[in-house]
């Protein structure tokens, strides 16, 4: 008898070369295999101009399907000569070669009804680690323990008879599947493998479970199908098991591989006329894909068992798609920071558990973790470790970090459209999910309501998706304690404490540290969907010993340095991995004539002193090594340090000594090198003069600020004549190097989109001290009061063409919108002063520019000129002053704007008329009552409807206002009811029956009396 695919009784199977064979229906575009049972049919050598009737002939002479039960084996392949190597132009089959049989653990043979078969060698308990040694063991007694297989489908020989192709093996997808299925079985038996592999291991699984799940899987992916087969086979040898932890750079290649490979398949299946993008390239025939990603699955476990590491292009292919996301808000370098990552080998006890709770298969499991500790502890570390993992093994996840010196960046407004982006970058069936929504609500882009960011960008898009992610979502929030004061994250916090954080996709975590600060915890503790984990309670061995690790790592250079050195460090941290980076800076010689062993005596004799912790105590010392405690020395410390922490956002060692150089005294005109060269242990951005300075542990801007802690080292921040130095530092650099076309733009015809090396040029062309000028001037003009010096300088930016090349920065750095409150801020600064009439006329003839052409200005900034200065109603002051510095534009000669439009927004939304509306006290929302018995809430400067509309009134809306604290917004409707709703959370509060149509809190804001 004869018959392809696991057949009883193989005893020889025969390669034969075989010319237009898809790469969709075999592994091998140049090989189909035959497998013969005695007697043998001798392998015939095919060309191409072979006459393949002989060959049908002869296999119908025997019967096309076995009586016997399907074989598990998986053949060897024989040449003539008993071992045979495909071509050249091959790539190479997947599964074992002739030389690497399989070494499956014997207990998988009780899943298999066999006969006369046998295994290769079964599994001994003597393994290169006992660990893994004994897991493996217990996988066999589980599959053991595991209820049979039933018996699969019989396989066929099909012939396709048309000319110029061959037999083609046609094989059961139960049967493809079957290994998938135990895979995922086996996996949970394994415990003693390092988080990273689980990681892979998770993918893996997830992949596997995507094509288990896939009703319709197609034959037309036999070949693909049948390797990935081999790959899941192959990772439950035994060989593989013991090496996971030593080949977790080649498992992570796989899983990734295999990540993009399942996705494919699940496409191809459900739509079979698909363009794939590969990199830039476009590929119309997914036999190239399929071919690409069987050639890469078979050299990759090949890699494994070879040991070696080679360079494998993975082929992240995904469907053709051209979506522009560009618009939503984004907080730029808010993600992960690989330098934060723990040393490898510590910390892996709450690592293990962290990934045990992402990858587990409990629907029920928390979907937020809250890890939280004292400052030190290493929170941070731990988070950026487990995002990079995420990113490594190619997972869908995103990473959002707060820090304090971006507080005024107000990030808290941008973490979900951050994230929203982030995974669009990372997994394309996310990028079309939410390119659908902005798409049918451009004006969500632009959006600052974490509320509807959190349903429309997160939840919403999820939800369309459900079945085409590998794996599971997982977003790492880290240090939401320094977001800033607690109204910055109040917002956050109601949403992870939500029902619909309760009830997110079952695919979806959230990982959170913070410091235990009163405001979060009361939020996090005990709720059901939150898992608090808590840093302090780690035993207090296990962080001595992770301590140990780093410590000898990073003092191993130091021969006077040993191991009782070490151990007397790591007692005086007191399990603090802040103060441990801290002693080893300390005990690297930092002065001339020291020795390391005397910087390691030093350290050891300090002690905590009343009123401070020994972390105090070591950043006192290390500052004192560098700083003189008087004389002028101390007081450029104070300059410099107090530039640095007062600086909106951190800046590199360049461009604050560019502001420093624009100070309005002399005095302070010095390369602020001079002091910082010594405080390298606290502060980054130093030696290499590139990255910003900025404290390396939030606990130094907390020593510096408290003067009970820091004592002559203090640095007062509400000192206002150094605020005053940087507002005038700031409109100098405006003043000096602001610029017409200053990315020299070649044509108004292209989007800012579509410059090719914008980023380049403003890189080149904008430097950080005017890119931070341009961006933060009125906040620093803001905390200065009313200056003659400084009004001067502002007229000189407002009251001249400098006022469009500032425009033209926030265009190219994308902050148009940012312009109108600076202006408005400035327009406030300047109110009720002496000589400011004609400059206040000019601020609010800019925030009418912005608001009227805003829109052009983003989308190209040449257009500033084109589109929107020529159009400036004639008697705007504004426009007297410019146009004539402009001779080459074009002129409105007829019909032209005198003035501004009287309409500032026009809010669409209601589906019937609107009978009421009220302002909040702050300005900054409108709420409107309709016919149509919804009360929607809008943001005034974004012109946007603010979450979904506020339904329950079963009549028209009549009345509104708002509470005098902003915080509640009251309604009355010819229902006969009035209601009160939450303004930040939009919820109903309360509901009350009353004839009244017109209600009005009391002064209070506290009781409404019906």
């Amino acid at each position: 008898m004869y018959s392809l695919a696991h057949t009883p009784g193989l005893q020889q199977c025969h390669l034969q070369r075989v010319h237009s064979m898809s790469a969709l229906s075999t592994p091998d575009s140049d090989y189909c295999l035959i497998y013969t049972s005695q007697p043998r049919i001798q392998p015939t050598k095919l060309t191409q101009n072979t006459d393949f009737s002989m060959a049908r002939k002869q296999l119908k002479k025997h019967h096309l399907f076995s009586s016997e039960r399907p074989s598990s084996t998986t053949p060897i392949i024989p040449s003539s000569e008993g071992a045979s190597l495909p071509s050249a132009n091959a790539p190479s089959v997947a599964g074992p070669s002739a030389k690497t049989p399989r070494k499956l653990f014997s207990g998988m043979g009780h899943l298999f009804h066999r006969s006369n078969q046998t295994r290769s060698e079964p599994l001994t308990t003597e393994t290169t680690d006992t660990g893994i040694g004994s897991q493996v063991n217990d996988a066999q007694q589980a599959m053991v323990e595991m209820k049979p297989i039933p018996q699969v489908l019989q396989t066929t020989v099909g012939l396709v008879g048309q000319a110029g192709t061959a037999v083609t093996q046609i094989q059961s997808i139960e049967t493809i599947l079957q290994p998938l299925k135990l895979f995922n079985s086996f996996v949970t038996t394994l415990s003693n493998v390092h988080p990273y592999v689980q990681f892979a291991l998770g993918i893996l699984t997830a992949a596997s479970q995507l094509l288990i799940d896939q009703a319709n899987l197609d034959n037309e992916v036999f070949g693909l199908l049948n390797t990935i087969k081999d790959l899941y086979e192959f990772l439950m040898e035994k060989d593989t098991i013991e090496n996971m932890d030593s080949m977790k750079e080649t498992l992570r290649r796989i899983s990734q591989e295999m990540s993009a490979a399942a996705l494919f398949v699940i496409k191809y299946c459900k739509k079979k006329n698909i363009l794939i993008r590969i990199g830039v390239s476009l590929v119309s025939d997914p036999q190239t894909v399929a071919r690409g990603h069987i050639k890469n699955l078979s050299d990759l476990m090949q890699q494994y068992r070879d040991r070696a590491i080679r360079d494998i292009q993975i082929n992240m292919s995904h469907v053709l798609e051209d979506l522009n996301l560009e618009g939503m808000a984004y907080a730029a370098g808010a993600g992960l920071n690989t330098t934060k990552k723990c040393l490898d080998g510590t910390r892996t006890e709450i690592l293990k558990d962290i990934t045990n709770w992402i990858t587990t298969c409990d629907v029920n499991a928390p979907c937020i973790l809250w890890l939280h500790g004292q400052p030190g502890r290493g929170k941070s570390a731990i988070a950026h470790t487990i995002a990079s993992w995420i990113e490594n093994v190619g997972a869908p996840g995103a990473c959002f970090c707060f820090t304090r010196d971006r507080q005024a960046e107000r990030r808290e407004e941008k973490i979900l459209t951050t994230i929203a982006r982030d995974l669009a970058d990372r997994d394309p069936a996310f990028r079309r999910a939410l390119s659908n929504v902005v798409s049918n609500d451009l004006s969500l882009k632009t959006t600052c309501d974490v509320l509807q960011q959190w349903k429309r960008f997160i939840l919403e898009p999820l939800s369309k998706i459900n079945g085409e992610i590998v794996g599971n979502v997982v977003v790492v929030i880290d240090a939401l304690d320094e977001s800033g004061p607690e109204t910055s994250r109040r917002e956050i916090l109601g949403l992870l404490k939500s029902s619909e954080a309760a009830h997110l996709p079952a695919n979806f975590q959230i990982l959170l540290t913070s410091r235990p600060l009163p405001d979060i915890e009361r939020v996090m503790r005990d709720v059901p969907h939150v898992k608090a984990t808590s840093l302090d309670d780690v035993p207090q061995e296990l962080v001595e010993r992770d301590i140990q690790l780093y410590v000898s790592k990073e003092l191993d250079c130091f021969p006077s340095i040993g191991a009782t050195e070490v151990q007397n460090v790591v007692k005086k941290s007191d399990g603090l991995f802040e103060w441990a980076r801290l002693a080893c800076e300390f005990i690297k010689p930092g002065k001339a004539g020291e020795t390391s062993k005397e910087c390691y005596d030093n350290l050891m004799a300090l002690k905590s002193k009343e009123g401070r912790t020994l972390l105090d105590t070591t950043y006192f010392e290390i500052l004192k090594g560098g700083i003189p405690e008087s004389g002028i020395g101390l007081e450029r410390y104070h300059s410099v340090m107090w530039q640095v922490m007062m600086t909106l956002e951190p800046l590199p060692m360049a461009a604050l000594n560019s502001m420093r150089g624009k100070f309005p005294s002399e005095q302070d005109h010095y390369d602020i090198f001079l002091i910082l060269e010594f405080m390298s242990p606290v502060l980054g951005g130093i030696m290499d003069r590139v990255s910003a300075v900025r404290p390396l542990h939030a606990s130094f801007y907390d020593f510096l600020t408290d003067h009970s802690r820091s004592g002559i080292y203090f640095i007062d921040t509400s000192n206002t004549q150094r605020t005053r130095d940087l507002a005038f530092a700031s409109l100098q650099i405006l003043h000096d190097n602001l610029q017409f076309n200053i990315c020299e733009l070649e044509s108004s015809y292209l989007a800012n989109s579509e410059v090719s090396d914008l980023s380049k040029r403003i890189k080149q062309k904008i430097p950080h001290h005017l890119s931070y000028s341009c961006r933060f001037w009125v906040q620093h003009l803001w905390k200065t009061g009313f200056d003659l010096e400084l009004a001067g300088l502002v007229r000189a930016i407002v009251g001249s063409e400098k006022i469009l090349f500032w425009l033209e920065v926030l265009s190219l750095l994308g902050m148009v919108g940012k312009g109108v409150d600076a202006l408005g801020t400035v327009a406030t600064w300047l109110q009720g002063q002496d000589g400011s009439k004609d400059i206040l006329a000019l601020v609010k003839d800019g925030i009418k520019l912005i608001q009227n052409f805003g829109s052009v200005i983003v989308h190209s900034t040449p257009h500033l000129y084109v589109s929107a200065l020529p159009f400036i109603p004639s008697n705007a002051l504004l426009s007297i002053m410019l146009l004539p510095k402009f001779p080459s534009l074009a002129r409105v000669s007829v019909r032209g704007l005198k003035g501004w439009p009287v309409e500032q927004q026009l809010l669409h939304g209601h589906t019937s008329g609107v009978e009421s509306v009220a302002f909040s006290p702050d300005g900054r929302r409108i709420v409107s009552g309709s016919r149509d018995k919804t009360v929607r809430v809008w943001d005034v400067e974004g012109g946007v409807q603010i979450g979904s509309p506020l339904e329950g009134h079963t009549s028209g809306v009549e009345s509104l206002a708002f509470s005098p604290d902003g915080k509640r917004i009251v309604s009355g409707s010819r229902d006969k009811t009035v209601r009160v709703w939450e303004n930040e959370q939009l919820a109903l509060i309360a509901s009350h029956p009353s004839s009244m149509l017109h209600p009005s809190p009391p002064a209070d804001g506290m009781y409404l009396h019906l």
